[in-house]
Parts: structure tokens; C-alpha cells; sequence
């Protein structure tokens, strides 16, 4: 596996570049490249992001994790920034697919916000697919405030990986709110947001990471066939 630390030129303002992550596979198993973007609060190197990104990128995929602007800001200052609106978050997950190849060369991903970010831009055909891990549904607690204004111009495959007990979504909320016909939900029994089951479950959080890394490669090599 090699790992790079690079910058990518994005047109935004109060930021010139943003930093990104390559996870390169010895032996590649699909000629797409998944894009993985972070959640709203861990960096794209949190604990998280590293062990699902070096877990792809060992079933053979490429991976390149990469911030946002207020992320990347955050990073060079120290200081901590709410996330950017949705329009500047989709500017720079686009201009960083199209740094990479464009929308047929990437299959955009990522963690909770960074997962909503990414099916919002395969609601415009942006990417080849997306993969969203832990999707927000909706604001814990509020279940029928759903996130959902999109959804019915996704048309290409969408896979969403999900904890059991995610608060942003649990199956019995979601299996009633009419996912597009291209969705497929992959559950993670007894897992939190961050995959995390409890220890009577007899499951641990390493495993759930390993099964959700394996849904995505058999999904990203299905792409090919």
C-alpha cells in the first residue's frame, strides 16, 4: 500500500488547497476510484477513515480521502469551524472527482455528512455511484425529519452501510422512507454510528469495519461487470 499527503488545487474562498490521502492497492480490482470524504467533526484521517480506507484499499480498490475546506482550515489554524454549506461542500467533493478522472472514473463515499454530500451529488450524476457509511436519515431524535429531497433523482447504485443502532436511522425508520430503487442498505447488527456494537453483542467494532470494507469493494468490483 502506498500513502501520499498532497495538496489539490480548489477554488474557494479563504482556502487554496486541500489536502488528500491515497490509499493504492498493490493489485487493483476495479479501475474506478473511490472518493472518500469525512464526517462533520474527525478529520479524514480519524481513526475511522484510516482503518475503512486501508481495509478497501486491501481488498484491491484505490481510495483517496481528502477535507473540506473548513476541515482543511482547521487543520492549518488549530481552530474548530462548523461545516460548510451544502453548496461549497459539493463544489469541493466535484472539483476533487474531477481532479481524479470525473464522474465515470469515481464512485464518491463517505462517512455520515461526507455520505449525504456524496448521494447528493449522484442525485446529479456526478460519480459513477456512491457509498454512504452511517447516512444521516435525519437529526437523532427526529426521526420524521428526513433528508430525503433528492432522493428521487438518484438513479445510479447507491449503497449505504448502516449500524443497527445508528441514531440517525435505524431500520425500522428507514425501511419505511421509500429509498430510491438504485439504494441498497447493508446493516451492521447492533452497530452505532461509528460501527461500534456493544460488548454483549459479542460482535466488536473491527469486525463491523472489516464486513462494511467488504461490502464496498464487492460493490465497487460489481461496478466493472
Amino acid at each position: 500500500m502506498r500513502l501520499r499527503f498532497q495538496p489539490i488545487s480548489v477554488s474557494n474562498p479563504g482556502v487554496t488547497n486541500l489536502p488528500y490521502l491515497c490509499d493504492t492497492p498493490q493489485k487493483l480490482k476495479s479501475d474506478l476510484t473511490l472518493v472518500l470524504a469525512h464526517g462533520a467533526g474527525a478529520p479524514m484521517d480519524s481513526d475511522f477513515m484510516g482503518a475503512l480506507a486501508g481495509l478497501i484499499c486491501a481488498g484491491g480498490i484505490s481510495v483517496v480521502r481528502f477535507e473540506f475546506p473548513y476541515m482543511a482550515q482547521r487543520r492549518e489554524t488549530g481552530k474548530k469551524r462548523p461545516p460548510d454549506r451544502m453548496p461549497a461542500l459539493m463544489a469541493a467533493f466535484e472539483q476533487v472527482v474531477d481532479e481524479l478522472g470525473g464522474a465515470e472514473a469515481c464512485v464518491v463515499a463517505g462517512k455520515s455528512m461526507g455520505g449525504r454530500v456524496a448521494s447528493m451529488l449522484l442525485a446529479e450524476n456526478r460519480a459513477r455511484a456512491a457509498i454512504s457509511l452511517g447516512y444521516p436519515f435525519h437529526p437523532p431524535g427526529k426521526p420524521d425529519n428526513v433528508r430525503r429531497d433528492h432522493w428521487p433523482q438518484i438513479k445510479r447504485p447507491w449503497l449505504i452501510v448502516q449500524g443497527t443502532r445508528d441514531p440517525f436511522g435505524k431500520p425500522g425508520e428507514v425501511n419505511a422512507y421509500g429509498l430510491p430503487a438504485s439504494a441498497r442498505v447493508q446493516w451492521l447488527e447492533d452497530g452505532d454510528h461509528d460501527f461500534k456494537p456493544r460488548k454483549a453483542s459479542g460482535l466488536t467494532q473491527g469486525q463491523h469495519w472489516q464486513q462494511a470494507a467488504d461490502w464496498v469493494c464487492e460493490f465497487m468490483v460489481g461496478l466493472g461487470k
